[in-house]
């Protein structure tokens, strides 16, 4: 029989971005007795908090649920990486460390366009603003003094101004702070570091909480279901170590184990489309078709330069490089392993007519693949690029009734026209910028895709060969509506159709935002974390945002 153990006020599943933040609001004033469950384990080593050895953690199943995409029909029936966090601080544990709100227009489409009322930019620029902390202080945009610090690079490497300088020759503008007033544009990149470790959830959220009486975190503990009394939630179950157990919620039960689990326990809990839970024999709790649908993410490739000059980080990924940086960075916190080296960016829109940007950029000075598994045999740069707002849309449904195994994820990538047009734009937007006079003293030849890619049927089969995920899958129980069928949560992030149970996650959002997710996750658990207290929301901001004045007639 199952074990019963102590009654909270909130139990919330999983430590990732948004629970990390919620432990912390949720527990912040003494009050309320706080549960955080997390399967994973402590995010307590080197290989994480060192900012330059990402592709670490990312491959490793200690810290990584190790999902991956059923076979992709339209990218030759690839199987895609889907790493997840599995730890204190989820994702944001593994991730590349990249801060990236959004674009406004983001905000006011899930306001305006998708039901998300409350969630504009005027309402979300607020709770961006209390979770940062950064060394020029804040302003109408930007935090100063919150609990997540973010920082540039030192821009050292000589190849980050020549990226900046092609891409004004090629005539596009920079930007200050693509987090500020202005996106569109090149500049530098934000990063998730603090004094030269990495500034996960955790460590900026759920460190200095844990020491409260009033907050529990339970590691290792896998949960297996949400406890209903009719159709309230009043609590989870749980393994951890052989035994079951219960704990129950007073107040409400919060899950924020990501678009892949946060699916996965509704389903296995009798929350979703009735048909997928009837044939695989799990009672019905509520009916609500979106659960696991609306899958979106972001897909890139690497466009990588050979390099004429041995000024890339080539020449310190042998092991004698790779020492000497891990020294520096063990004794002093500095060097090449304190940055992640996405240190310049660029967000353009890819033809006229686009509002907003519909692409992004990450520059990067070595030839590898992003997750470590390829490294081109000689110097060499590139920008990863890829479209933000793909039209393809997928699905994330159960294997079986078993919590233990892993759910079928069916992302349908590259299933419209559009994404293929956007995609040969990425192709030959960059390569214009690679060959501007900028890069002259480095520009060697196109290791990839190839100066002989040029048709859209070479383009094409380029993408389909070499395309991967950005790592941003999202939108599975979206917020909308609650007239909406196919919405999940309402815009106070609670699940439609039961009582006490909320999503607080990025499977929330109605559609994905222009950039890396980790940003927006924070956010979502920050303003999460008032609407379960019932608390006023912060004023809203009356701070204007860029769009292109000629957007609809001309590219840049």
């Amino acid at each position: 029989m199952p074990r019963t153990d102590e009654n909270f006020d909130y139990v919330i599943v999983g430590a990732g971005s948004a629970g990390c933040v919620l432990a912390d609001r949720l527990s912040a004033d003494g009050r309320h007795q706080v549960l955080l469950l997390e399967y994973g384990g402590s995010d307590r080593s080197v290989l994480i908090q060192m900012p330059a050895a990402l592709a670490y953690p990312m491959n490793t199943r200690r810290w990584n649920w190790g999902y991956e995409s059923e076979t992709e029909p339209h990218l030759n029936n690839r199987r895609l990486n889907c790493p997840r966090g599995k730890g204190l601080g989820g994702s944001s544990s593994i991730n590349g460390l990249v801060y990236v709100r959004g674009n406004p227009l983001d905000f006011e489409r899930w306001q305006d366009d998708e039901g998300a009322r409350g969630w504009g930019y005027a309402d979300v620029l607020p709770y961006f603003k209390r979770a940062e902390e950064r060394a020029e202080g804040g302003d109408a945009y930007r935090g100063g003094d919150g609990p997540l610090s973010t920082t540039y690079g030192t821009l050292k490497n000589p190849l980050h101004q020549a990226w900046l300088d092609a891409a004004q020759q090629a005539g596009y503008h920079l930007t200050e702070d693509y987090n500020g007033f202005r996106q569109e544009g090149f500049g530098r990149m934000d990063m998730t570091v603090r004094r030269g470790t990495r500034c996960s959830a955790a460590k900026a959220y759920l460190y200095p909480a844990r020491k409260r009486a009033n907050l529990t975190v339970i590691q290792h503990a896998l949960a297996t279901r949400v406890l209903f009394e009719g159709t309230r939630a009043v609590g989870i179950a749980y393994e951890r170590d052989g035994r079951t157990h219960e704990v129950r919620a007073r107040r409400e039960v919060i899950l924020s184990g990501g678009s892949i689990n946060s699916v996965q326990l509704l389903k296995l809990s009798g929350i979703g489309p009735a048909q997928e839970l009837t044939d695989l024999g799990i009672p019905v709790v509520a009916h609500r078709e979106g659960v696991g649908a609306n899958l979106q993410d972001h897909l890139e490739f690497y466009f990588q330069m050979a390099c004429t000059k041995p000024v890339t980080l080539y020449g310190q990924s042998g092991l004698i490089g790779k020492a000497l940086a891990g020294a520096q960075w063990l004794f002093l916190r500095s060097g090449i392993g304190a940055t992640n080296h996405f240190e310049s960016c660029g967000f353009i829109r890819s033809r006229a007519g686009i509002k907003y940007p519909d692409v992004q950029y990450h520059f990067f000075p070595l030839a590898i693949n992003y997750d470590g598994s390829s490294l081109a045999s000689e110097h060499g740069f590139q920008a990863h690029v890829g479209p933000m707002r793909s039209k393809s849309r997928g699905t994330v449904t159960l294997r079986t009734a078993d919590p233990r195994d892993k759910p079928v994820i069916r992302f349908n990538y590259m299933s419209h026209p559009d994404d293929w047009a956007e995609m040969r734009a990425c192709v030959r937007l960059t390569r214009e910028i690679f060959q501007q006079p900028a890069f002259a003293p480095w520009r060697g030849r196109e290791i990839q895709p190839g100066a002989d890619c040029i048709s859209d049927e070479a383009i094409d089969a380029f993408i389909a060969d070499h395309v991967e995920s950005a790592l941003h899958p999202s939108c599975t129980c979206k917020m909308g509506a609650p007239s909406d069928p196919m919405a999940v949560v309402d815009p106070d992030l609670r699940v439609i159709g039961v009582e006490g149970l909320r999503v607080i996650d990025s499977s929330v959002m109605p559609s994905i935002t222009t950039g890396n997710l980790n940003a927006p996750t924070i956010m979502i658990g920050e303003k999460g974390a008032d609407l379960v207290l019932g608390k006023q929301p912060l004023p809203p901001s009356n701070a204007p945002y860029y769009v292109a004045p000629n957007w609809q007639h001309e590219q840049r």
